[in-house]
């Protein structure tokens, strides 16, 4: 949020620099994450009179203009705009004087220029008369500023300035507003704490507030059908209005933080609303059907026209401001073009409400606009702050249109509102800060905060102000006491307790840390990529080949952008970018991995939301050589097996149980050849090299292999397992056998290696395969795989029981997949 320091002191007049009320803001707990200067001192501006115009001889665009700056030497100015006058009392930049202008290419952005004696088209000029954007007041360059009669030839301008209460230079602070800290939405809220920090007397403006009845509610009624969404509605009157351009000192407190001015009417309403909190509403009374005011929520769907021009459609339960006959504004939110203020208004219906901060907060999202008001509506507004912030608006419209307040208001407040008491127990202070705060010390911080605070035996009875609806509890006064006392108040302890035991890791974050090493270690580098995408990146890559989970995609109601509309169904596309960046900033190279959460639409027995499944899952990906090149390794680029290898290794460190991979042939849209990857029956996920298509999109030229794993099943399936056991290394010898057999070329290697190990029963340690044959010798159409297979157990082995092993083996092979032993 925006805030003019300028403005900011006219509540908290404290001589801290912007910079060291920044500090002091933020220590106390509103952050300042930056501040900007606008505006310049304009130190050598002056107020002057132009004595005389006439037309430049050389130039038709130029007049010449003599100008009294009251040293009583006139001086001859070049000016090119079409108001200037004689007689006028303008403001003059004079020779050596700085101003900040529009830079030509780009008109946000301010270029120091020096006024220097020049001469134009062959006439001297010395000085220059200057609009309000030359100034840095305003964004208005259709001609030079007209001061007023009160101005003083000579006088300095920024003299002139500060007596219409216009200060031309300020500094603006970004204060970050935790959505705990409603009050502090307005300059009255941050200047009652940094009065309460720097001890400084807090300076309300004056407001006479109204009785209620009188004139207004004998012109006005107000019968609010929706008490639980609105609670409160106030109503005043002004009439006979004049709407018109907004005073000096009004345009430049909304510009300062970048608002632009309207008009008198609407400005005072954003000048209440960011000096107070409270969002308001101006109608045109004359506009507002039988004088009725209703506050409802609408039964079925509805059309309505905000004042944007926009014509939106609004869901049921929508809470709306109606008049006798239609709706003329959306709540909270925004008004309706049927009942905006113009230049034809004369009387203006002023509205000051509470609306309930959930209702307006799905009305916002809903249509897609926040507010200044829905953002404070949504948080929470001062639920006593409503008369007091109508009647200060009401007397400046009134003031500066020129019109009349009707005497009285309405105020309609079917639901009865109770002030928040809390008991504080001094001891349980102390014990929460690890510091000892004096209970009168403690009474007087929250006092300056607007506590009422009573002292009773043991405990302080506090009744919080009505614009904190965020204290509720003991802890959270005790929150407002550290950090009015000062954090740097509290000492660091001499010593503290240690817990005697240590915390015990989850299976899943051991799992995490033994996959990180292990990539680590073989020069994959961790990666983590956005979780928004684009819909259309979302839709091409929810692919039931990948291990995600299946579903339509998840889209967002409200997303900020078209690239940040669906939640990711894949983390291929997030690595996809990340090798692409890498690969044209010439990275050959590329090996990555990522932990991290998808989405689909559908159910898991562990879903938070329903209908909704989140999912973690683990992405590697590489492309590139299989290793650096060197003097001694071939320049040999990665394939299918490379990946197969590094997963099958992953998985068996896991002790994950019964891992198979199963080949699938033949090229899908988003694969070339994949394996599926499964633990007993239950698949876990995918090895694959992925198209060409995607590939060349991604500006990536060598294959790209990736897998793609279900974290959340391999971390169930291994948990079992994660408690590993000492095995003392066998003393006894192991028996090495290999045995060569013909199958089928199209067998798989991985499923008759399976085989083995079943039909070999516990004595069997490893198998492997070694050699591949097809040619002389071996039929056409089949092939000869060779396996190793080591045997051992605690015990010296015999011949005949290996023999006896082996052949049980054979026979597995020639039963299930027609083998036969080469010889």
């Amino acid at each position: 949020m925006k805030l003019s320091y300028n403005w900011l002191r006219q509540y908290a007049p404290v001589d801290e620099t912007p910079e060291a009320l920044a500090e002091r803001l933020t220590m106390g707990g509103l952050e300042v994450e930056g501040i900007d200067r606008i505006g310049s001192p304009l130190d050598g501006v002056v107020v002057g009179r132009v004595e005389s115009v006439r037309a430049h001889p050389n130039a038709d665009r130029l007049t010449l203009c003599n100008v009294d700056l009251g040293d009583g030497s006139p001086v001859q100015i070049a000016c090119g705009a079409p108001n200037v006058e004689a007689g006028q009392l303008v403001p003059v930049a004079t020779v050596g004087t700085t101003l900040h202008l529009s830079d030509r290419d780009d008109p946000d952005e301010r270029t120091p220029v020096s006024i220097k004696k020049a001469t134009l088209r062959g006439e001297t000029s010395e000085g220059m008369i200057c609009a309000e954007d030359e100034l840095g007041l305003s964004d208005d360059h259709s001609g030079i500023m007209v001061l007023g009669e009160d101005a003083i030839v000579g006088q300095p301008f920024a003299d002139y300035l500060a007596a219409h209460g216009i200060d031309p230079a300020d500094a603006i602070l970004d204060v970050s507003i935790t959505p705990n800290r409603p009050d502090a939405a307005s300059h009255l809220g941050v200047a009652r704490d940094a009065c309460a920090i720097t001890g400084t007397p807090l300076a309300l403006p004056d407001v006479t507030l109204p009785d209620e009845g009188g004139e207004v509610s004998e012109r006005v009624t107000v019968d609010i059908e929706a008490p639980d969404a609105c609670p409160r509605y106030v109503a005043l009157l002004v009439r006979d209005v004049t709407v018109g351009e907004s005073p000096a000192w009004l345009k430049s407190r909304l510009s300062a933080i970048g608002l632009r001015p309207r008009n008198n009417v609407v400005d005072v309403t954003n000048f209440v609303l960011h000096e107070t909190g409270q969002p308001l509403h101006a109608f045109d009374f004359d506009e507002i059907r039988g004088h009725h005011i209703r506050v409802r929520q609408t039964t079925d769907e509805t059309a309505f026209t905000t004042l944007d021009g926009n014509e939106r459609s609004l869901p049921a339960g929508t809470l709306m401001i109606a008049d006798a006959e239609r709706d003329v504004a959306m709540a909270g939110v925004m008004g309706g073009e049927n009942s905006e203020v113009s230049q034809k208004t004369t009387n203006v219906l002023l509205e000051s409400a509470f609306f309930d901060p959930s209702t307006i907060r799905k009305a916002a999202k809903t249509i897609g606009v926040q507010t200044d008001a829905s953002y404070r509506f949504e948080r929470g507004v001062d639920r006593d702050g409503q008369v007091r912030a109508g009647a200060r608006a009401a007397a400046l419209i009134a003031e500066l249109g020129g019109g009349t307040l009707v005497p009285g208001m309405v105020d309609a407040h079917p639901t009865p509102f109770e002030r928040t008491t809390v008991d504080v127990r001094p001891a349980r202070v102390d014990a929460l800060l690890g510091t000892h705060v004096p209970v009168d010390e403690a009474e007087r911080l929250l006092a300056l905060i607007g506590f009422d605070v009573e002292r009773r035996e043991d405990v302080l009875r506090c009744t919080v102000p009505t614009y904190r609806p965020d204290v509720e509890r003991e802890v959270d006064v005790i929150e407002e006491i550290a950090r009015l006392y000062g954090y740097d108040n509290i000492p660091e302890p001499a010593r503290s307790v240690a817990p005697s035991t240590a915390p015990a890791d989850r299976p899943e974050d051991r799992f995490r840390a033994s996959v990180r090493a292990l990539l680590s270690s073989l020069g994959y580098r961790e990666i983590y990529t956005n979780s928004m995408q684009r819909h259309e990146t979302a839709e091409r890559f929810n692919r039931g080949v990948l291990a995600g989970g299946k579903g339509d995609v998840v889209d967002t109601l409200n997303p900020i952008s078209r690239e940040m509309a669906s939640l990711r169904p894949s983390l291929l596309p997030g690595a996809l970018s990340v090798m692409s960046y890498n690969r044209n900033h010439g990275q050959r190279l590329l090996r990555f991995f990522e932990l991290g959460h998808v989405f689909h639409r559908g159910s898991r027995d562990d879903a938070v939301v329903d209908g909704y499944a989140e999912n973690e899952t683990l992405l590697v990906a590489a492309s590139g050589t299989a290793a650096p090149a060197g003097w001694d390794t071939d320049d040999r680029l990665m394939d299918l097996f490379d990946l197969k290898g590094l997963v099958a290794a992953l998985l068996d460190r896991l002790r994950v149980p019964e891992v198979r991979m199963e080949a699938v042939y033949g090229s899908t849209d988003l694969t070339v050849h994949h394996l599926d990857v499964f633990s007993g029956g239950e698949r876990l996920g995918v090895v694959a090299q992925l198209a060409e298509e995607f590939a060349g999109e991604n500006d990536l030229d060598d294959p790209v292999l990736f897998c793609e794993l279900d974290w959340s099943a391999v971390v169930r399936l291994a948990a079992p397992f994660i408690d590993a056991t000492y095995r003392p290394v066998s003393r006894y010898p192991t028996v090495h056998r290999d045995i060569a057999v013909v199958v089928d070329q199209s067998r798989e290697a991985g499923v008759l290696m399976d085989a083995i190990r079943r039909s070999a029963g516990e004595l069997l340690l490893e198998v492997d395969l070694f050699d591949l044959y097809q040619g002389e010798h071996v039929d056409e159409g089949r092939k000869s795989l060779a396996f190793a297979l080591r045997f051992g157990t605690s015990r010296t082995l015999t011949d005949e029981e290996v023999d006896e092993r082996v052949d049980a083996v054979v026979r597995t092979l020639e039963s299930e997949f027609d083998a036969r032993l080469r010889s």
